[in-house]
């Protein structure tokens, strides 16, 4: 399920900045292009909540790496901004999620926007299969 969030973060992120931003997911040894962004998905925990069913809180943080290094608080305040509406509804399969727990930091010239995609999920029941079946028939006289 945390692949299908990147994937759809990805997804809204081209929808609100076009196509001339990169967007990474995976670390970049070399030749990060800016302006680009970072998905991650930093923090996970899975709580019991009812039954089989268990509440699952995903933090995410993207990165942006502004262009323009002589007025980064001012492209990464704008980043910000738009980031809020964006990723506020994520279509993921079937599910909408909403976004929650929304803040972000400004450190080394970088946006870090952290971002909480939580939901309710039911955990698979383990069955066994039936292995053999006996039957015993008779006639009543």
């Amino acid at each position: 399920m945390i692949n299908k969030i990147v994937e759809a973060i990805g997804l809204a992120l081209n929808a609100e900045f076009g196509g001339d931003i990169n967007i990474y997911t995976e670390k970049v040894e070399q030749g990060l292009q800016k302006p680009c962004f970072f998905i991650a998905c930093v923090n996970q925990a899975r709580q019991l909540w009812r039954g089989r069913m268990y509440r699952r809180e995903n933090q995410f943080c993207l990165q942006y790496f502004p262009a323009d290094i002589g007025r980064v608080r001012e492209e990464c305040n704008a980043v910000a901004e738009r980031l809020f509406s964006c990723l506020e509804f994520l279509p993921v399969g079937a599910k909408k999620l909403r976004g929650c727990k929304m803040h972000y930091e400004i450190i080394d010239n970088t946006l870090h926007f952290f971002v909480n995609y939580d939901f309710l999920a039911e955990q698979a029941q383990d069955t066994p299969a039936m292995t053999e079946l006996a039957e015993q028939v008779g006639v009543r006289e």
